[in-house]
């Protein structure tokens, strides 16, 4: 009998063995016994795939890891493991989180409960509030808001936050977003909600889609993402501007 998970949240790693908290996994999958968390090794070079085999060994009803054969960056890793939990693995959502857990389990597991009737997409936002712990350096901060007001622009969109590693899809959308490759590694959010605004339209994004602001969101060290990727990323805007229009 096939277990039916209410959710499944997609983890790419790309040599995370020193930043992958075990610990952290255990105590939520102790807890959560109707999640699924697949793990995508982008074709690490350190010993991740060990690290991601012994949380599979410790909760293996519960954890699925895949590996792909050559490096291929975020954008294709959350891809492959979004269709392959779609092929194999029944669940109503699917969400996908950065490997360092910046935004907590827990927390994308709360945002999923949004997801009902209407709702068919929900993402987290580092929106920082009194009551919201959100630790992100400066330079990163002054850097994302730039770059986020464009990407607000070029979408027509009052959206926030498209950057933020917290997005959840009810899994019949998920079907329709994932199928087809997208042009950039890192700025393939931004293709999401293009995607999202050719299925739905700019008029009816407010209805079926949720932009929550984070309780907790920590800017850790070793980005994956190189600081002189801000002057290529413009040439990607733009690429993906000429793609969807």
């Amino acid at each position: 009998m096939t277990t039916q998970f209410e959710l499944c949240i997609i983890i790419p790693c790309y040599n995370e063995e020193k930043r992958l908290h075990k610990e952290r996994f255990y105590t939520f999958l102790k807890q959560q016994k109707n999640v699924l968390l697949c793990f995508v090794n982008d074709g690490s070079s350190d010993g991740t795939m060990e690290v991601l085999n012994n949380i599979k060994d410790t909760y293996p009803d519960n954890v699925e890891a895949i590996s792909t054969s050559v490096n291929v960056g975020k954008a294709e890793a959350v891809r492959t493991g979004i269709i392959h939990c779609n092929t194999h693995f029944k669940h109503n959502k699917i969400a996908y989180l950065d490997a360092d857990l910046a935004t907590t389990l827990e927390e994308c597991l709360e945002i999923s409960q949004l997801i009902e009737s209407e709702i068919v997409f929900a993402f987290g936002s580092r929106i920082k509030k009194l009551d919201s712990n959100i630790q992100r350096k400066g330079y990163r901060f002054l850097i994302g808001r730039v770059i986020a007001t464009f990407i607000s622009r070029q979408l027509n969109l009052g959206v926030y936050d498209t950057q933020c590693g917290c997005k959840i899809f009810k899994t019949e959308l998920s079907e329709q977003i994932f199928t087809e490759k997208f042009i950039s590694k890192w700025l393939f959010d931004v293709e999401i909600f293009h995607r999202l605004i050719k299925i739905y339209g700019v008029e009816r994004m407010c209805l079926i889609s949720k932009e929550v602001p984070l309780k907790s969101w920590i800017d850790y060290d070793e980005s994956k993402v190189k600081m002189t990727y801000f002057f290529k990323l413009w040439l990607d805007l733009f690429q993906i501007k000429k793609a969807y229009h």
